[in-house]
């Protein structure tokens, strides 16, 4: 059983301008319902009554009569501020999510998923999946993934990017793929075998392997 509170003390300035809140007609009802909450409690009502006429919680008359006390009628018309500051992704944070999406994994998963990487850097889920969509990553659909060791990597994938998006003026872009003299070394995948020929080959390729015969006279 909660003991019955003090009665609130009151001014008759501010008795008066209360009054007036609760009776104008362009006063919010939500600061009405403040105001008669102080009235009540100023006539010597306990906070449970107040509760059941006013159709308030108890922690909320409690609040009520707490904010009351600090800052007087003024603290019950000033409106709600809720101090809720959204993290700001800068570039440094972007570029923390990507690295360790792509060149990291979990002790115990083949990739990252979006809320167990958001927990690991101490970060949103909201702000990884944003990163990730920003950069077309989906670490799901990735078989298999392999970055250059090259330490400026990146700075030459910029470059060769920035030319395709941004050419400096009169500029020729060549874009060379694998050719007969410039292949790579060391392949993650073996070479196919070759196509088994048809019949109409195989009778080619066999008169054409064929030894010469000498003819006798």
């Amino acid at each position: 059983m909660f003991a019955q509170a003090p009665a609130a003390i009151l001014r008759p300035e501010q008795r008066r301008d209360l009054e007036g809140l609760v009776r104008a007609g362009n006063t919010p009802q939500r600061i009405a319902r403040k105001c008669h909450v102080i009235l009540l409690a100023g006539d010597g009502v306990s906070n449970n009554l107040i509760a059941q006429q006013i159709g308030m919680s108890r922690p909320t008359i409690l609040a009520v009569r707490s904010a009351f006390d600090r800052g007087g009628v003024a603290a019950l018309t000033q409106p709600r501020t809720r101090k809720r500051v959204r993290p700001v992704l800068t570039a440094e944070t972007e570029q923390r999510v990507v690295d360790a999406t792509l060149k990291t994994r979990p002790a115990d998963a083949t990739h990252w998923s979006v809320r167990r990487l958001a927990a690991e850097l101490g970060l949103s889920r909201m702000m990884v999946q944003r990163v990730w969509q920003k950069h077309g990553i989906q670490p799901h659909r990735v078989e298999k993934f392999k970055l250059s060791r090259d330490p400026r990597f990146e700075d030459k994938v910029r470059d060769v990017v920035g030319l395709y998006l941004n050419p400096p003026e009169r500029a020729l872009v060549l874009s060379v793929d694998e050719k007969s003299q410039i292949q790579a070394l060391d392949r993650t995948a073996p070479i196919l075998p070759l196509r088994p020929a048809s019949r109409n080959d195989k009778r080619t390729i066999t008169s054409a392997t064929a030894p010469p015969r000498c003819l006798r006279p």
